[in-house]
C-alpha cells in the first residue's frame, strides 16, 4: 500500500475477459481509451443473461466485475542504497532511474484483470506524457479505460526504494483540483453494469460515493498508511463495504477497525501488517492471517498492499468466505513482493490457485 494523497469464480479467463465488450459502441474498449468531457453520459451497458443479482440490485447481469475508479498515474522508480536516504551532494543510481504507469488503481486493474475478472478503469487523465504512458499499459494489457480530461496533468510520484524493498513515495500535489469530478452521468452507467467497485481515496473519487450507492454496487476502498484520525479518509471507510488499510501507522489496529465497523456500512475490514501478514475483522470476529512465504526473493514491496486487496476481492467475487478470501490475498501480495516496481505483473489465476491449494495441504 502506498502512502500519499492518491495513496487498491468468475467465468472467464483472462484472454475472454479481453475480447469481451463490457460497454455500447459509444463507449471504446481498452485498444481505444474512451475520453469522457466533463459532464457527458455514457449509455447503459447491454445486459446479457446470468450474473449476480444478489450482488448488484440493479443490474441483474452485469457485464464487469470490477469497475475501479481512481488510482491511474505514473510512478519515477528510483533504486536507493539505503532509507532513509542519507544526505549527499548526489548519488550514482543502479540500475537506473525509470518511469513507467502504475500507481494504486492501475496496479489493481491489472491484478484483477490478470486473475481473469473483467475490469474497467475510470479515472482522469491529462493530456500529457504520463497520461500516455497510462493509456499504454492499459492498451497492452486489454484493460478498459474511461478517462476523463484533467486540465491539471496525470498523477505522478517519485519512489525512492531501498535494498530491502521498502519505499518512500513522494507525490506531485499540483497535479490536482478542488474542481475536479468524475461525471455523475458516467459513474452511473458504469456502476450498474458491474458487480462491485473499488475505489481510489481521491477526491473524485469521494464525490462519486453517492453515484455509486445510487447503482447499488458494492463498494471497497483502499485507505493505506491512514492513522486512524485524518478525517478526510473517513468518507471512505464509513461508505465502503469492505475496507482495507495499513497496520503501520495505526497504534490500536483492531479499535480501529471496529470503529470503522461501528461508525460506517463496513461488514469486512482488513489491516495488512507486512512480514506479521494481515488482520481480518469478520462477523465481529478478529483473525489474524499469517503472512505467506513469497515464491522469491523480495526486491520490492510497492505494490503490495493493492495485491493483497486484489486477491482478497477475487476471493468474494468467486464465493469464498473471508477467511479465504484473505488467504487470497496474502498469497497476492507475497508474490508482489518479488516483482520489480519497473515490471507491471500481476500474480495469474493458476499460480494463485496452486499456491493457495498447497497451503491448504499443510494447513
Amino acid at each position: 500500500m502506498g502512502p500519499g494523497p492518491y495513496a487498491h469464480a468468475p467465468e472467464p479467463g483472462a484472454e475472454r475477459a479481453a475480447r469481451t465488450p463490457l460497454l455500447p459502441p459509444s463507449v471504446p474498449g481498452a485498444s481505444a481509451p474512451a475520453r469522457v468531457p466533463r459532464g457527458a453520459a455514457l449509455r447503459p451497458a447491454r445486459r446479457t443473461p446470468g450474473g449476480s443479482p444478489e450482488r448488484n440490485p440493479m443490474s441483474s447481469a452485469p457485464d464487469i466485475d470490477v469497475l475501479v475508479l481512481g488510482g491511474a498515474g505514473v510512478d519515477t522508480i528510483v533504486y536507493v542504497p539505503e532509507l532513509p536516504l542519507p544526505f549527499a551532494d548526489s548519488y550514482l543510481i543502479r540500475p537506473g532511474i525509470e518511469t513507467r504507469a502504475g500507481q494504486t488503481g492501475d496496479f489493481v486493474a491489472l491484478g484483477l484483470h490478470a486473475l481473469g475478472l473483467r475490469t474497467h478503469h475510470l479515472d482522469m487523465l491529462g493530456d500529457d506524457p504520463e497520461g500516455d504512458l497510462v493509456r499504454a499499459l492499459h492498451r497492452d494489457h486489454g484493460i478498459p479505460l474511461t478517462e476523463v480530461p484533467q486540465p491539471t496533468g496525470t498523477k505522478r510520484a517519485v519512489n525512492l526504494v531501498g535494498p530491502d524493498g521498502r519505499r518512500l513515495s513522494l507525490y506531485d500535489g499540483t497535479r490536482g483540483s478542488e474542481a475536479d469530478r468524475l461525471p455523475e452521468e458516467t459513474v452511473l452507467a458504469l456502476a450498474s453494469a458491474s458487480r462491485h467497485a473499488h475505489v481510489s481515496i481521491t477526491q473524485p473519487c469521494a464525490l462519486a460515493l453517492p453515484a455509486l450507492r445510487s447503482a447499488g454496487v458494492t463498494v471497497s476502498t483502499d485507505l493505506h498508511d491512514w492513522d486512524g484520525e485524518n478525517p478526510y479518509h473517513e468518507t471512505f471507510a464509513h461508505a465502503a463495504d469492505i475496507v482495507f488499510l495499513s497496520a503501520a501507522a495505526l497504534d490500536d489496529p483492531e479499535r480501529t477497525m471496529r470503529g470503522i465497523v461501528a461508525r460506517g456500512r463496513a461488514r469486512e475490514v482488513v489491516a495488512t501488517a507486512g512480514a506479521d501478514g494481515a488482520y481480518l475483522l469478520a462477523e465481529g470476529e478478529l483473525t489474524h492471517v499469517p503472512a505467506v512465504v513469497p515464491p522469491a526473493p523480495v526486491v520490492d514491496s510497492n505494490g503490495a498492499g493493492d495485491a493483497f486487496a486484489v486477491g482478497y476481492l477475487f476471493g468474494r467475487l468467486s464465493g469464498e468466505p473471508p477467511r479465504r478470501s484473505a488467504r487470497y490475498g496474502a498469497v497476492a501480495g507475497a508474490h508482489a513482493c518479488t516483482v520489480p516496481s519497473t515490471r507491471a505483473e500481476g500474480v495469474g489465476r493458476d499460480a494463485l490457485l496452486a499456491r493457495v491449494a498447497e497451503l491448504d495441504a499443510v494447513s
